[in-house]
C-alpha cells in the first residue's frame, strides 16, 4: 500500500514512548493479556512467549504507548503490519473490492462577480502616496 500519510515524529518522542511501552510490559495488565495467548489481529492462539507487543497506531505515525493502543500479536501479524494503521487496512480492502470511494471535486460554477474598480495608472508599489 502506498504511503498516503506522512507524519514527522520527533525521535525523542519515539524514544520516550518506547520507554513507556517497556514499563507497560512489566504490568499485570500486559501479563494478563499475553497469558490469554490470542493475537489481536488474526485471533489465533499462541504460547505467550510467541506474542509481541504491537502499537495499533505505530509510534512512527504518532501513536502512543497507552493501554488503548497496545495489543498482543503474533510475530507474523506484527511483521506484516509494519507501520500501517487500521484505516490503511480498511482502504486497502475497499480498493481490492473495487469499492474504494472515488473523490472528485464537483463542478460548482463560480458566481459571476461584477467588480468595477477604477485603478489610476500611477497607482502601484512605486507610486507616491496620496496627499490629504
Amino acid at each position: 500500500m502506498e504511503d498516503w500519510f506522512d507524519m514527522r515524529v520527533d525521535p525523542a518522542q519515539i524514544a520516550k514512548e518506547r520507554a513507556k511501552a517497556r514499563e507497560l510490559r512489566r504490568t499485570n495488565w500486559w501479563r494478563a493479556l499475553v497469558q490469554k495467548g490470542v493475537c489481536h489481529y488474526c485471533g489465533k492462539k499462541f504460547p505467550p512467549s510467541e506474542l509481541t507487543m504491537d502499537h495499533i497506531v505505530p509510534l512512527s505515525r504518532g501513536g502512543r504507548s497507552t493501554k488503548g493502543n497496545i495489543v498482543p500479536c503474533c510475530k507474523e501479524c506484527n511483521n506484516g503490519k509494519k507501520y500501517t494503521m487500521p484505516v490503511d487496512d480498511i482502504l486497502a480492502e475497499l480498493d481490492r473490492e473495487g469499492a474504494a470511494p472515488e473523490f472528485e471535486m464537483p463542478d460548482i460554477p463560480s458566481p459571476e462577480i461584477d467588480v468595477d474598480i477604477d485603478i489610476p495608472d500611477d497607482a502601484g508599489p512605486d507610486a507616491p502616496e496620496a496627499e490629504d
